[in-house]
């Protein structure tokens, strides 16, 4: 089986994905760690993160099991560098051309953020996978379903807004999985990365996905 296809696979099975943004690696490597503690087994290091390369390498080393992937990519030389890091997937709060092309010459999945269905249609014709649904609090709730409308076939990924109260709304209406950013890390700001893992856990036995 295609490395591509067997992230992809996870990414649909483990539904939920931590946005992770660090005040340094170290930061981001523990907080990475405490979401996979929770159930959380795929994380996106957002690149925006002080040395956030570093991190998702040293989170690939300790955690052979998760799926880790680059986030906040926004340009085609980072892209190649996320892949050279360990990378699963590379993801763009926008979508560019550019970087599709560097993904799908590495045979990465390249999820990029897209709001329009023209941005979404562009996407898909550069060989996208999942679309990122971004910013998904001001989609709403209703926008995987006004988009399979005339894109029946489109993988959609909701990140920002998504959150414990609607975390089974979002994918009982179609979502290919959902990006959780800031609410995993909400209570953590002293270090406290047991929250994060607490965090973590409500999210996992509100969908029924965690492992014990």
């Amino acid at each position: 089986m295609l490395k591509k296809h067997e992230t992809l696979q996870k990414l649909n099975q483990n539904r939920l994905v931590a946005v992770i943004r660090g005040k340094d690696a170290a930061d981001a490597v523990a907080i990475g760690q405490a979401c996979i503690n929770g159930g959380i087994e795929s994380l996106e290091v957002t690149l925006t993160t002080p040395n956030g390369l570093q991190a998702l390498q040293q989170l690939k080393e300790k955690e052979k099991g998760a799926v880790i992937g680059a986030g906040s990519v926004l340009d085609a030389e980072t892209a190649r560098l996320s892949i050279i890091y360990g990378a699963d997937f590379v993801v763009s709060p926008n979508f560019s051309k550019a970087i599709s092309e560097v993904c799908n010459l590495y045979s990465i999945p390249y999820l990029p953020g897209c709001f329009t269905v023209t941005e979404i249609t562009e996407a898909l014709r550069s060989g996208v996978d999942v679309i990122k649904a971004f910013p998904g609090s001001v989609a709403g709730l209703g926008f995987i379903k006004s988009i399979h409308g005339p894109i029946p076939n489109v993988a959609i990924m909701p990140t920002g807004g998504v959150n414990l109260q609607n975390v089974d709304e979002w994918l009982n209406q179609g979502a290919y999985a959902v990006g959780i950013g800031s609410v995993l890390t909400k209570g953590s700001e002293n270090g406290d990365y047991h929250v994060v893992e607490k965090n973590a856990r409500a999210f996992t036995n509100k969908v029924g996905i965690l492992n014990l």
